[in-house]
C-alpha cells in the first residue's frame, strides 16, 4: 500500500483522529487551539484525507463519523523512512549522527536506546 505524504494541516487532523479513534467534524474542530479554523476548512481536509485513503467514515443521518484507516505507527514509519532516504542518502547511521551532532540526541540517549534494542530480543 502506497502511503501518501501529508501536508501540515492534514497531519494535524490525523493526529486528532488518532487521538479520538472515531470522531465527527465537531469533535475534530474541538481539538484545534484558538483561533480555530473554519468548519469548511476542516471538512475539506477530511475530504482530502478520504481521497488519500487515510480516513473513512460511517454515515449517521447527515453527519459523518470519521476514523483513521492507517495507524500512527504506519505513517510514522513511512515518514521516517522517507526522511532518511531523502536527507541522509538512506543511512540511518547518518541520521542518528546528525541528531547527536546537533545536540538533539545525547550520547547517553543513544547508549540507552542501544541497550533497549539489545535487550529487546
Amino acid at each position: 500500500m502506497k502511503i501518501h505524504t501529508l501536508t501540515k494541516a492534514e497531519e494535524q487532523v490525523m493526529q486528532f483522529l488518532w487521538k479520538l479513534q472515531k470522531g465527527f467534524l465537531k469533535d475534530v474542530l474541538d481539538l484545534f487551539p484558538e483561533p480555530k479554523p473554519h468548519t469548511n476548512t476542516v471538512s475539506t481536509i477530511l475530504k482530502v484525507l478520504k481521497e488519500k485513503d487515510f480516513v473513512d467514515y460511517e454515515v449517521f443521518g447527515r453527519q459523518h463519523q470519521y476514523y483513521p484507516l492507517i495507524t500512527k505507527e504506519q505513517y510514522s514509519g513511512k515518514t521516517m523512512k522517507n526522511l532518511v532516504k531523502n536527507y541522509f542518502k538512506g543511512s540511518y547511521k547518518s541520521a542518528v549522527s546528525f541528531l547527536v551532532e546537533k545536540n538533539e540526541m545525547s550520547v547517553e540517549d543513544l547508549e540507552m536506546l542501544l541497550n533497549e534494542l539489545k535487550n529487546k530480543d
